[in-house]
């Protein structure tokens, strides 16, 4: 069983999900943290080293991607990763009392949310039911990034950028941990195909130190 290095920076939290990820795509996963005795040790008391803030979509699943186990990431997903109280509330837990240093937004190719309200500000007509509040809260980054004729690749990379800074700049507990330098939030995509996630975001990530 590995245990994340202390003290844990933004920078090494986000390396040890890049590391994760790199294993995952090149098949040599390691399968951290997910024996029987690391099980009991994590019983008592959680200690993740990033939120994980994803889309629902069912090709996403974290512990996986990112080769990590039981009590490594504070979870959280909703369909086209979009932000609501609830959500809010759920994210700035993990900052304010698990005390985790990274925020990970985590969007993907071939998002579903984001085809969706690349349909609706092209036909001008929007789902019924609850699906209609999740479409309204993604439109916003697909008119940023050119509206209905968006490439729908610029428009999930528009969104997940969208979605970084309105978690900086619209919650007090995240801004101030940010400030002090005790979090960063980054954005990330993953590409389904090949299973291989870049950085296209960050605030209040210290630069690369080179290692």
């Amino acid at each position: 069983m590995t245990d994340p290095p202390e003290p844990m920076t933004p920078r090494a939290a986000l390396d040890l999900l890049i590391e994760g990820n790199h294993r995952f795509v090149g098949g040599r996963r390691e399968h951290p943290n997910q024996d029987a005795d690391w099980r009991a040790a994590v019983a008592p008391e959680q200690r993740p080293f990033a939120v994980l803030f994803g889309c629902s979509d069912s090709r996403l699943a974290a512990e996986i991607i990112f080769d990590r186990g039981l009590g490594d990431l504070f979870v959280v997903r909703t369909a086209g990763h979009v932000v609501g109280p609830e959500v809010m509330g759920s994210i700035e837990y993990g900052v304010a009392v698990l005390d985790v240093p990274l925020i990970a937004v985590l969007g993907h190719d071939s998002c579903g949310a984001v085809d969706a309200a690349l349909r609706a500000a092209r036909d001008g007509q929007m789902p019924r039911g609850a699906i209609r509040s999740v479409v309204e809260r993604v439109l916003p980054s697909v008119l940023a990034a050119g509206g209905a004729g968006s490439d729908p690749a610029a428009a999930e990379a528009e969104h997940v950028r969208f979605t970084v800074n309105l978690l900086a700049n619209e919650s007090a507990t995240i801004g101030s941990q940010i400030v002090d330098g005790r979090c960063a939030v980054v954005g990330l995509s993953y590409q389904l195909a090949d299973g291989g996630v870049r950085l296209i975001a960050a605030r209040g990530l210290p630069p690369d130190d080179g290692r």
